[in-house]
């Protein structure tokens, strides 16, 4: 069996991203340091998976379209319990939120958070 551990990404601030995403998603920081060999990174997740929020120091702007860039990346997808309230914690943190899609398996809406970052908020029940 293989699972998801984590996924890195590069953001302005890590923190304030960590901050955002705890706040919306009832997440938890798992760890935060310097980076390996420059900057910072904040672990932000739950117990079995976590986005690693990286800083360089210096990042620069988006310069590429992710769904047209080989390798990069086009969204990230959350699970949550309940759409609405989450799409009601989205909008009071100033995001967003675009229509709200019903279709198998099941309802989503997207938003673009502060790095612009993609990101579906999925609900499965």
């Amino acid at each position: 069996m293989a699972r998801l551990e984590h996924v890195n990404i590069t953001v302005a601030d890590p923190d304030a991203t960590a901050a955002v995403l705890c706040e919306l998603f009832d997440w938890k920081v798992r760890w935060s340091g310097p980076g390996m060999t420059t900057g910072r990174t904040v672990h932000v997740g739950d117990e079995t998976s976590y986005l690693a929020l990286f800083s360089y120091g210096n990042p620069d702007e988006l310069r590429q379209d992710s769904y047209r860039t080989r390798g990069a990346l086009n969204h990230i997808a959350v699970v949550v319990d309940d759409l609405d309230a989450t799409e009601a914690r989205v909008k009071a943190a100033g995001f967003r939120p675009g229509e709200v899609h019903d279709y198998e398996p099941g309802r989503r809406f997207y938003f673009v958070e502060a790095n612009g970052i993609e990101i579906e908020v999925v609900d499965y029940s």
